[in-house]
């Protein structure tokens, strides 16, 4: 029964990188062997593969929670990705925005130490009030 050693498995992986990146970026490079060969297929298949989510809106998702993070290496890679996919710069300048709104509604109900329970139920009734608009306008 033939094996693969862990030297060809980091190999092969090695290749396909660059054969998919046309490089192996130093971050990479910079992966213990064991990790990278372990770490390169979810990236394939997270970052670079076809997923529930369509390619552009998940490097939207990402930029805005690299904004967050205020990660400069995410925020360009995502931001590079989300162009590459077909991303307007409509769509990044609200985005930009977006990717604030959320967190300013967070900052503004802990700082009022707003009831979970009470902002729960608000959250169901102004849904239900939206489906029954909906529902009219149809």
């Amino acid at each position: 029964m033939a094996t693969t050693s862990t030297a060809d498995s980091y190999d092969d992986t090695v290749t396909e990188i660059e054969e998919t990146l046309g490089i192996v970026p130093g971050f990479f490079g910079d992966m213990h062997r064991d990790d990278l060969v372990n770490e390169w297929p979810t990236f394939k298949r997270m970052a670079l593969g076809e997923t529930t989510i369509p390619a552009k809106y998940k490097e939207l998702i990402n930029l805005a929670v690299a904004a967050n993070l205020k990660c400069p290496y995410c925020i360009h890679f995502h931001r590079e990705a989300a162009k590459l996919h077909g991303a307007t710069d409509e769509e990044l300048t609200e985005l930009s925005f977006l990717a604030g709104y959320t967190p300013r509604y967070s900052s503004m109900l802990h700082a009022q130490e707003y009831d979970l329970d009470q902002f729960e139920e608000e959250v169901e009734q102004i849904g239900a009030h939206l489906q029954s608009q909906m529902a009219a306008d149809d």
